[in-house]
C-alpha cells in the first residue's frame, strides 16, 4: 500500500544510466534556477522606496539612480558568476570558491549561509504567496500557514518527481510572469511618452538636501535583495545538459538580462508615475492598475505574480540539495545527502529542505517578514566570499587578462560587503542570531568530518597483516516462554554451534518451578538458565548474567544474544509485542563484545 502510494505521489523509479535524461536544458534551467531571482522583481523597487519616503515624496527621485546602483551590481554579479562557473565547473558556487582559495572556515561560512538561505528562501516565498493571496481573498487570511505548507508540500513532491518534470510544470508561469512584466513594462513607457501619465513627479533640485548619504546606502542595500538567487546557477551546474559550463554560463547572462530589464523597467515606471510604496498595495499593483485598470490584463498581472512568489521556492529546491551533496561529499555534512533517491534526484535534501523550511512558517506563524533581513545578508555573506576567492585565485594563476577579472571581482567584493555591512548596521535587531548561528552550523559541518575521520581511522585495516579472528560462539537465548518462535530460535542457534544456553527470568518460585517441569517435560536439549527477579525487572538480571557470561568467555568465545521476537501480519498490531525485546536490543548495543542478532516468526492471523 505505502509502496503503491509513493508510486502515484512521485513516479516509477529510475536506472542510474537515465540520469542523462533529468540533466535540464538553457530554457528549462532558467526557469528552475532563475524563479528567486526574477521574483524579486516583485518587492525590489518597493524595497527602495519605503526607505526613501523616510525622506519624504521628494527623495522618490532617488529610486532611478538607486536602481542603477543595483543594476550595475547585477552586471558585476553576472560577469563573476560566469568567471566562476567557468573555474569550477563541478558546480557549488561560493563554498567550492572560498575553500579552495580562501580556506576550509571560509568556505564552510559561505556554504553554510547559502544552505540557511536556500531554507529561508522556501518560507520566505510560500509566505509571500500566502499573503498576495490573502490580499485578494481576506476571509483566507486565517488559513495562511496551511496555505503556505500546502505550497511546500507541492514543491516538495513535484521536485522529489525529479528535476526535468518539475522544470516542464513549473516553466509555464515563470514564463508567463516574465512575458506578463514585459507587456506591463511596455505598455507603461508607451503610456508615459504618449501623455497618458499624469503625476507629480519629484525632481532632482527639490531632494538634495532632504536625504543623507546613509539613507541612500540604506535604500540601495533594500533594493539588493532584487538579487537573491543570482549565484543558484553557479551552484547547480551538475543539473545541465553537456557541455554544462557553456549552458549554464548562458542561462546565468540570459537570467541577468532578463532580471535587469524587469527591474529597471518597473523602477522607471515607478518613478514616472509618481508611485509611493502603500501598504495595502504593492507597486507593481499600482503600476498595472495605473496602466490598464482593473480589468482583466491587471488581476492577469496579480495572479502570476503571486504564482512566482511562491514558485521562487523552486530555486533553492534545485540549489540545495546540490550544495549539500558537495558538503556531504566533503564529509561536512551526513552521507545521506549524496544519495540519489528514485527518481535521482538527491531526494534527502529535498525533504530536509521542505521540513525545515515548513517549520520555519510554524514557528513564525506565516509572518516570516523579520526574516528577510537574515535572508538577504544570508545571500551577500556567500556573494562577498566568493568574490574574495576569485580575487585571490586571479593573483596566484595569473592567467592572460586576469587584471581586468580581479578588478571586476574586486568592485564587486567591496560592494556586496558594504552592503552586508550596511545590513549589520542598520538591521542588527533582526539579524544579531547570525552571530550565534553560523558559528553553531559551522561547529556542526567540522564536528561531523571529525566523526567520519574517526570513524575511518578505526575502521581502516591493514590487508597485509589483519585477518579475521577465528573464535568459538556461546549463543545466549532470552525466553518467556515455551513457544513456537522459542522453538525456532533454538533450532537456529544450535545449528550454529553447541554452546547454547536458554535464559529464563521468574519473579516467583511458583513461577520458576512451572518453568523447569515444562522444560524438563519439552527437553530440547538445550541447557535451562533461571534467574530470579526480586524486583520484578526481566532487563536487569539479563543484562547481569550476559556481562558475566562475557567475562568469562571473553577469551574464547564471541557471545551472542540472540532474541526470539514474532513479526504480527498487520503493522499496527507491532505495538502489542516484542516490548521487552526492544528494550533488551537498546541495551546490549552499549556492549562492546556481544553480538544481537534476532530471529524472527512470522504470525498468519
Amino acid at each position: 500500500m505505502v509502496g503503491k502510494f509513493k508510486r502515484l505521489l512521485i513516479g516509477r523509479p529510475m536506472k542510474s544510466a537515465e540520469i542523462e535524461g533529468e540533466k535540464l536544458n538553457k530554457l528549462k534551467a532558467l526557469a528552475v534556477l532563475s524563479s528567486d531571482a526574477l521574483s524579486s522583481v516583485a518587492y525590489g523597487t518597493e524595497q527602495i522606496l519605503i526607505v526613501l519616503m523616510a525622506a519624504g515624496f521628494t527623495a522618490l527621485w532617488y529610486s532611478v539612480p538607486i536602481s542603477l546602483g543595483v543594476l550595475g551590481l547585477l552586471l558585476i554579479l553576472i560577469l563573476s558568476y560566469r568567471q566562476t562557473i567557468f573555474a569550477y565547473p563541478t558546480g557549488g558556487g561560493a563554498y567550492i570558491v572560498a575553500k579552495n582559495n580562501l580556506g576550509v572556515h571560509t568556505g564552510l561560512l559561505a556554504g553554510g549561509s547559502l544552505l540557511v538561505d536556500y531554507i529561508l528562501t522556501v518560507a520566505v516565498s510560500s509566505s509571500a504567496g500566502t499573503d498576495a493571496i490573502t490580499s485578494a481573498f481576506p476571509s483566507l487570511h486565517d488559513h495562511r500557514v496551511l496555505i503556505s505548507l500546502t505550497m511546500i508540500l507541492f514543491l516538495t513532491i513535484m521536485n522529489l518527481r525529479g528535476i526535468t518534470e518539475s522544470a516542464s510544470v513549473l516553466a509555464l508561469p515563470v514564463y508567463l510572469f516574465v512575458v506578463s512584466i514585459f507587456v506591463l513594462i511596455i505598455s507603461g513607457v508607451v503610456k508615459y511618452f504618449t501623455g497618458g501619465v499624469h503625476a507629480a513627479v519629484p525632481e532632482m533640485s527639490t531632494t538634495v538636501s532632504n536625504i543623507s548619504l546613509f539613507l541612500i546606502l540604506k535604500a540601495f542595500s533594500s533594493g539588493c535583495s532584487a538579487l537573491t538567487g543570482v549565484e543558484a546557477v553557479s551552484n547547480a551546474i551538475p543539473n545541465f545538459k553537456k557541455p554544462a559550463e557553456r549552458n549554464a554560463a548562458a542561462t546565468l547572462v540570459m537570467m541577468g538580462t532578463i532580471l535587469g530589464a524587469m527591474f529597471i523597467g518597473i523602477s522607471l515606471l515607478a518613478y514616472w508615475y509618481g508611485i509611493a510604496p502603500s501598504e495595502k498595495e504593492t507597486v507593481v499593483s499600482q503600476i498595472a492598475n495605473a496602466t490598464f485598470g482593473r480589468g482583466f490584463i491587471y488581476y492577469f498581472i496579480q495572479g502570476v505574480t503571486a504564482l512566482i512568489l511562491f514558485l521562487a521556492a523552486n530555486t533553492a529546491y534545485s540549489a540545495f540539495p546540490l550544495l549539500a551533496f558537495m558538503l556531504a561529499k566533503d564529509k561536512f555534512m551526513p552521507r545521506m545527502f549524496m544519495v540519489r533517491g528514485d527518481r535521482l534526484g538527491f531526494s534527502n535534501g529535498i525533504i530536509n529542505l521542505g521540513v525545515l523550511s515548513a517549520l520555519l512558517v510554524i514557528v513564525f506563524n506565516g509572518d516570516t517578514e523579520n526574516l528577510i533581513p537574515l535572508y538577504a545578508l544570508g545571500v551577500f555573506i556567500p556573494f562577498t566570499l566568493s568574490q574574495l576567492g576569485m580575487m585571490v585565485r586571479w593573483i596566484k594563476l595569473k592567467p592572460s587578462g586576469w587584471l581586468g577579472r580581479f578588478i571586476v571581482n574586486t568592485i564587486g567584493m567591496l560592494t556586496t560587503l558594504t552592503i552586508s555591512l550596511i545590513f549589520v548596521f542598520t538591521k542588527f535587531s533582526q539579524i544579531w542570531m547570525v552571530f550565534f548561528f553560523l558559528p553553531f552550523v559551522i561547529f556542526i559541518f567540522i564536528q561531523t568530518k571529525r566523526h567520519y575521520e574517526n570513524t575511518a581511522d578505526q575502521l581502516r585495516i591493514d590487508l597485509a597483516r589483519d585477518k579475521p579472528l577465528i573464535k568459538g560462539n556461546t549463543i545466549v537465548v532470552p525466553i518467556a516462554g515455551i513457544t513456537q518462535v522459542v522453538k525456532q530460535s533454538l533450532g537456529y542457534a544450535k545449528s550454529v554451534t553447541d554452546n547454547v544456553v536458554a535464559v529464563y527470568v521468574g519473579f516467583n518460585d511458583e513461577e520458576i518451578e512451572r518453568m523447569e517441569k515444562k522444560w524438563e517435560e519439552w527437553d530440547p536439549g538445550v541447557r535451562l538458565i533461571v534467574l530470579r527477579s526480586s524486583y520484578r525487572s526481566i532487563i536487569r538480571p539479563l543484562i547481569k548474567f550476559v556481562d558475566t557470561v562475557e567475562w568469562k568467555t571473553a577469551e574464547t568465545d564471541h557471545i551472542t544474544v540472540l532474541i526470539p521476537q514474532f513479526i504480527t501480519k498487520h503493522w499496527w498490531q507491532h505495538i502489542l509485542h516484542n516490548q521487552t525485546s526492544l528494550l533488551l536490543r537498546a541495551y546490549l548495543f552499549n556492549r562492546k563484545d556481544v553480538v544481537i542478532a534476532t530471529v524472527p516468526y512470522h504470525l498468519n492471523k
